[in-house]
């Protein structure tokens, strides 16, 4: 039975994590996820959870931490933002070689320096290709949802790799809306318990964690890390299937608005989004054939099934939160083309909204103005394309 609740992102994720009850839950704060984890102790201080709650000296300690509680058997989590997603590099690359099944808010800010708080997706991006499920959420509907189902895709044993539920600093994390929650029965039964196959704590059965792995296993070991990929996007849709028929809104990789006979097309992923189905209304009453593709599911990447939602396109836009310096594009859009490569689509890059500048509706317009124009054969000066920005 659903609960409707007035919560920030922030505070969406936290109540996720309460009604999944982790047994280990590690924590250092930073900007802007500091106030999930402040959710999560009045969580933990009110009784209202059982997990054992570590503070620690660092970023890099929190991933610690949970890696050693993961490798215990413990169902655990972490999260973090920006520099102290970079903090944890090292550790968060170990989490997903040893393919434990830690889920990691991850509220998306730039990277410094200069320093700014406040979103863009180089923090994700950045960490791309670390063997972590990355799923974006555009709402904290979509915050709460994603953690809940998170658990039990980290968890599936075709899958067993960690997941990242990212969602847009200060727009998303700190952004009060109305959501639909579940019950904590509901989400308990849903979820179920976890019992690892692999344990340090079960001396009967020895296994070993983190040994040196030089060329006569290494390579078979990514290897096996790749296999999982190639499985997740199974998973990760009965998962989405079956959360539907528990809440009533049913997940896939990616969604697709108003698409069906759409001659241009906007690619995004996180807040903007929405902001975009807004603007393609707009347009669609004024007469013009628009939509929108949403990606939820960036690792791994539903190239077959983008290629499929946008074969009926004439001219692509691929909106970017971040850069590549010295690429030619930006993450997204080298992934679309890729996916896209033969199609004879015209696929332009906008980079936008980088350190937190606002990507209004007008600047949606105006990119589906740029995007018309380029799609009847204007080539632009250069790619890629800066949204909003100054001179």
């Amino acid at each position: 039975m659903a609960r409707r609740l007035i919560l920030s992102g922030n505070d969406a994720a936290a109540e996720a994590m309460r009604q999944l009850d982790p047994d280990v839950v590690a924590a250092f704060p930073i900007t802007p996820q500091t106030e999930l984890m402040h959710k999560f102790a009045e969580f933990v201080a009110d009784g209202d959870v059982k997990a054992e709650f570590v503070l620690v000296e660092s970023e890099h300690s929190a991933m610690s931490a949970t890696v050693g509680a993961a490798a215990a058997g413990a169902r655990a989590m972490t999260a973090t933002s920006a520099n102290g997603l970079a903090l944890m590099w090292e550790i968060v690359y170990i989490a997903a070689s040893m393919r434990l099944p830690i889920v990691m808010p991850v509220i998306n800010r730039a990277l410094s320096g200069p320093i700014n708080i406040h979103c863009d997706h180089s923090d994700t991006m950045g960490c791309r290709d670390s063997g972590w499920i990355q799923l974006y959420s555009e709402s904290a509907q979509e915050a709460y949802d994603n953690v809940l189902q998170a658990i039990r895709i980290a968890e599936h044993p075709d899958v067993l790799t960690p997941v990242m539920v990212t969602f847009d600093g200060f727009i998303i994390s700190h952004t009060a809306e109305v959501l639909e929650g579940l019950e904590d029965n509901e989400v308990r039964d849903w979820v179920g318990t976890y019992d690892a196959k692999y344990s340090l704590l079960r001396t009967d059965d020895p296994v070993t964690f983190g040994p040196l792995d030089l060329q006569d296993y290494y390579y078979e070991h990514k290897r096996q890390q790749v296999e999982a990929m190639k499985k997740a996007p199974a998973v990760i849709k009965e998962i989405g299937d079956a959360y539907g028929k528990l809440s009533g809104r049913p997940y896939g990789m990616i969604e697709s608005y108003r698409l069906e006979d759409a001659e241009m097309a906007l690619v995004a992923l996180g807040s903007t989004a929405g902001t975009t189905k807004v603007v393609v209304d707009e347009l669609r009453d004024a007469g013009k054939k628009v939509g929108l593709l949403k990606i939820r599911s960036f690792r791994p990447f539903p190239g077959r099934e983008i290629a499929e939602a946008l074969k009926g396109v004439k001219a692509v836009g691929v909106l970017d939160r971040s850069i590549s310096f010295g690429a030619p594009g930006g993450p997204v859009e080298k992934e679309i083309k890729a996916a896209l490569y033969g199609g004879g689509q015209t696929v332009a890059n906008f980079v936008y909204g980088l350190g937190g500048r606002d990507m209004s509706m007008t600047d949606i317009k105006s990119v589906f103005e740029q995007l018309e124009s380029i799609g009847a054969g204007k080539t632009p000066a250069d790619e890629p394309l800066f949204v909003g920005v100054r001179g």
